[in-house]
């Protein structure tokens, strides 16, 4: 990656922005409320506030990296353009159909999500290629423009094409978009040839509809923030970062921004996995916690885990299959509706939930003082304890606990006979077991014991429940790092600038073709290294190898990664043995006597990694300096306890503090139970161990 001296990182979350500048290495930080109607201005705000920080002008800086929510939310939400889709005869209904399996088998109720298409909005034409790639029934062009004509007329902005087997054979789906280029240029259009050639065309239609769906809206805002930026003198290269962990162009971004949908909770991993290599960790739960969403993922050798399908808007929480899914490169998480803006009630069973809806920052939580009646999240960290009102995001936004503590009380209290700290306890402990759940859940379905594990914890919100969380998991240590309130916005200066390019091609192992695998897997990386040449002309990139297999019959795939050398020079024998290792690691044992399958072939081109030195750890030397007291709620002993309020700034390299205890700093607070203790590493890191572990 080409060496810059000011960067700036942008991370737009459901509830705040958080803002990150760096300076010849040095951080600035700001988190700003997100502003719904026009994001853009937030953007500007939290701008100007590190800039001053910093001492420069807006002019000055070199190069901006933006994750967003907002592909995510407009779908979530269905604030998408008006949007068709054109696809094969005789499909018309595989996004509603969707794959006939029940993730809920014995709810005689099941809601399945709606298809972001309504029937209505769904076109046919005449046409099929085979599964080799091979026409049966040409095109017929005349049929094409009939359809596109009623398009016109019904004033589409959008425009999804999708058609049976367009993976291996493009053709007919490059047609359509020639005849929309030609009677509808100021429509938008996306092809599943481009945005996911893969096989499975529930996934592949899904993927394509989400993209044309929200691409209007997101090359609107795009367009408006390039020139909000240059109306304050802003004239440096935008990029997007993208849900497979890498960094594209602000263009590349426009025309495919379904693969935005993960940008920011991506960000967070790679900041996570950055810690990790530091610390010399190979097995790292990463612990993302905001206002509106947490998100959980396992870094292994410090690499996030990465997956190509993912589900979002699910209906079901932890249900497979309730969601939308959407076909891209993502790094592998499981996010959840938990964050400090995430909403309390009770349900007919006089059970208390919390989420998925969420207060957001319009008008926030109750102790915002904006408007909000009912309690979130962040009420009930207030009424235990475990945030001062008066220094709030460094004291800018002001917290009123006699909200909190009537929200509560009138919303949970009073439906279940408690007193306001009750019910608050109560909350938090459903939101700490909530996510605790879903990380046990995801972790049994990859295989591993998270007691092995190191947390890494940001994200505004994640500081305060990540001791507790380590408490209801076994994990014996916990790090937050500096910054860790704007924690994604910092993995984006981290990233490095990367585009994975997929393609399924079927292929047994019994009929492996040499010649056509290394053709293959040429033409991909060179499509994926175009697409980063877009973004850095100069450095060198490297390519990643990897192809999904299975057991012949076998409904899903197993990722293998494969050498330079044995993607170039492919074998069958090399094959087999790959996918026997991953698959025996996985399962136990591989399953004699049948064949072998290649369903995907993929090639990531990324820019080198940024270096990261091991550190020398601290081992708690020095006992630190008090600040204060306060009292803070204890969920493991059910009580108020005294806990010494330190200054996160004020801590020296090797000094500890004892739980309980508070690390306050100006964007978030490190809660330290009193099972653990807390040690200052040397690279500013507060490092969370069980109690008595600090000599």
């Amino acid at each position: 990656m080409a060496a810059t001296s000011i960067r700036l990182g942008v991370d737009i979350g459901g509830t705040f922005t958080d803002v990150v500048l760096e300076k010849d290495g040095v951080p600035f930080s700001a988190k700003v409320l997100t502003t719904y109607v026009a994001p853009e201005n937030a953007i500007i705000d939290g701008m100007h506030q590190v800039c001053a920080k910093a001492s420069i002008a807006p002019s000055e800086i070199d190069q901006i990296i933006h994750g967003t929510t907002l592909a995510t939310n407009a779908l979530i939400e269905r604030r998408g353009a008006k949007t068709a889709l054109i696809t094969t005869e005789g499909f018309r209904d595989v996004i509603e159909m969707r794959t006939e399996s029940r993730f809920e088998q014995y709810d005689l109720n099941l809601n399945l999500p709606e298809p972001l298409l309504p029937r209505q909005m769904r076109f046919t034409v005449a046409g099929r290629v085979d599964a080799n790639g091979h026409v049966l029934v040409d095109i017929d062009r005349a049929e094409v423009e009939t359809v596109v004509d009623k398009i016109a007329e019904a004033g589409f902005e959008s425009v999804a094409v999708g058609f049976i087997h367009s993976y291996l054979n493009p053709a007919h789906e490059e047609l359509v978009r020639d005849v929309l280029a030609e009677k509808l240029p100021d429509v938008a259009v996306s092809i599943s040839s481009e945005v996911s050639p893969q096989m499975r065309e529930y996934e592949r239609f899904n993927t394509v509809v989400a993209n044309a769906y929200i691409k209007p809206l997101m090359a609107s805002y795009l367009g408006r923030l390039e020139d909000r930026l240059k109306a304050e003198g802003v004239a440096c290269r935008i990029f997007l970062m993208h849900s497979g962990g890498g960094i594209i162009s602000i263009q590349n971004a426009a025309d495919f921004p379904v693969r935005l949908v993960e940008s920011g909770p991506a960000g967070g991993a790679v900041f996570a996995a950055h810690i990790a290599a530091r610390y010399g960790l190979d097995k790292v739960l990463s612990f993302d916690m905001g206002g509106t969403t947490a998100k959980i993922c396992l870094i292994k050798n410090q690499t996030p885990k990465t997956s190509r399908v993912f589900e979002v808007a699910r209906t079901y929480r932890f249900k497979k299959g309730s969601g939308m899914p959407i076909s891209i490169p993502v790094i592998d998480m499981v996010e959840i509706g938990a964050g400090g803006g995430s909403l309390a009630h009770v349900d007919a069973m006089r059970q208390i939930r919390v989420g998925p809806e969420s207060a957001g920052s319009e008008p926030g939580p109750a102790c915002y003082g904006r408007g909000g009646e009912r309690p979130g999240v962040t009420d009930a960290d207030l009424v235990l304890g475990k945030l001062d009102p008066d220094n709030f995001a460094g004291g800018s936004i002001k917290l009123h606990p006699d909200a909190s503590k009537s929200a509560l009380s009138t919303v949970v209290g009073d439906t279940l006979d408690m007193d306001a700290v009750e019910a608050a306890f109560g909350v938090a402990e459903v939101v700490d077991e909530n996510m605790a759940n879903a990380a046990r859940v995801h972790a049994v379905e990859n295989g591993e014991d998270l007691s092995e594990y190191t947390m890494i914890a940001f994200g505004g919100a994640a500081p305060l429940h990540a001791g507790r969380l380590c408490e209801k998991l076994g994990v014996d240590r916990l790090l937050v790092p500096p910054g860790a309130g704007v924690g994604s916005a910092i993995g984006f200066l981290r990233a490095p600038f990367s585009f994975e390019a997929n393609r399924s091609v079927y292929m047994k192992l019994s009929d492996f073709d040499g010649d056509r695998i290394k053709s293959l897997l040429t033409d991909l990386k060179t499509e994926a290294t175009g697409f980063v040449r877009t973004c850095d002309e100069v450095s060198p990139i490297l390519s990643e190898f990897k192809v999904y297999m299975r057991y012949t019959g076998q409904g899903w795939e197993i990722p293998i990664e494969l050498t330079e050398e044995q993607a170039m020079n492919p074998d069958a024998a090399t094959f087999e043995t790959r996918f026997i290792e991953d698959y025996s690691k996985l399962f136990g044992r591989p399953v004699e006597g049948m064949d072998i399958e290649i369903t995907v072939w993929s090639v990531n081109a990324t820019t080198p990694p940024e270096k990261v030195m091991r550190m020398d750890e601290a081992d708690g030397s020095d006992v630190v300096t008090v600040a204060g007291q306060r009292l803070l709620f204890d969920a493991a002993l059910a009580k108020y306890l005294d806990a010494q309020i330190v200054n996160r700034f004020d801590m020296g390299s090797g000094q500890w503090a004892e739980g309980p205890a508070a690390v306050v700093e100006d964007e978030t607070t490190i809660i330290v139970p009193a099972s653990r203790d807390a040690i200052r590493q040397p690279d500013g890191c507060i490092d969370v161990v069980v109690k008595g572990s600090v000599q």
